[in-house]
């Protein structure tokens, strides 16, 4: 097994925090923050733990547009609320997570839950942007609500914790979410003392944030909250063990290797299709939200 064991690259900082709209005071990772190799997840924005007071406003991000890639939030603390000018709406709260397709175009808005807001409270989330390859950027939007109590669940050896699988497969269980191309999400919830061996293959790009307590990795390197986990391409396992009651969000993917050309909410393979993109949200192209 030694010689086949994925090397851990980094365990990053959180970078500086900013503000997304007044709802979301997030680090990120990448691109920003560092620039790593994530392909097919483009960006990670991370809402560490903070307590928001009550507001009878609720706190959040206005109607904004987005084409050629997905939106995934995945709730910890607290409760967002979601509405898009494809007719999707829901809610989700800790555990759930929101798997929002953009591609051909799409306006969402994205808040603090009504109840939420009125009573405050501990909010933690993470939003990812995962790419779609050329050939899916145009497809029909999409909005897929995953609730905690639905995901497959994989109850590890020894009463170590659990791994949910949002996305991709964990020892033959089918995650929830489909997806344009290969890609593994799970939150892995770890009792102190608990393992999970986790496999991927070696081309893949490979990270975990550690959403809560303390992880050693490999049976090395120690990862605390807050912290990302990023990975070499060379072996296939990873062994994670909690050093405390730990929850760790794992992505893996295949790489899309293909040209990326980003403007703001838009993310496209050429220049000429960023300025279609602006085109036709100019031109009402996307549909209508109400602000």
């Amino acid at each position: 097994m030694e010689a086949n064991i994925k090397t851990v690259s980094a365990v990053l900082d959180a970078p500086a925090p900013h503000m997304v709209g007044d709802g979301f005071r997030v680090h990120n990772f990448f691109p920003s923050g560092y620039k790593i190799k994530m392909s097919p997840f483009f960006l990670l924005d991370y809402n560490a733990k903070i307590e928001f007071s009550a507001r009878n406003e609720p706190r959040g991000v206005g109607v904004h547009p987005h084409r050629g890639f997905e939106t995934v939030t995945v709730a910890y603390h607290g409760a967002v609320a979601h509405h898009d000018s494809a007719g999707n709406s829901g809610v989700i709260y800790p555990g759930d997570v929101q798997w929002m397709t953009a591609a051909s175009g799409i306006l969402h808005k994205e808040y603090h839950e009504e109840a939420f807001s009125k009573k405050g409270g501990d909010f933690q989330m993470v939003q990812l942007w995962v790419n779609l390859p050329a050939k899916h950027k145009m497809s029909k939007p999409k909005y897929q609500d995953i609730k905690q109590a639905d995901m497959a669940k994989y109850a590890l050896p020894d009463e170590g914790g659990v791994v949910e699988v949002i996305a991709g497969a964990y020892r033959g269980l089918e995650g929830s979410a489909s997806t344009f191309s290969p890609l593994n999400l799970y939150n892995v919830r770890l009792n102190k003392s608990g393992k999970a061996i986790l496999s991927f293959p070696s081309t893949y790009n490979t990270g975990m944030v550690i959403i809560e307590g303390e992880i050693k990795v490999n049976g090395e390197q120690v990862a605390k909250a807050d912290h990302f986990v990023h990975f070499n391409h060379d072996g296939a396992e990873i062994e994670i063990e909690a050093l405390e009651n730990s929850i760790v969000l794992v992505l893996s993917g295949e790489p899309i290797d293909e040209r990326i050309t980003q403007y703001g909410p838009f993310l496209m393979n050429t220049p000429e299709e960023i300025q279609e993109a602006i085109s036709d949200y100019n031109q009402g192209k996307f549909g209508y939200l109400e602000e």
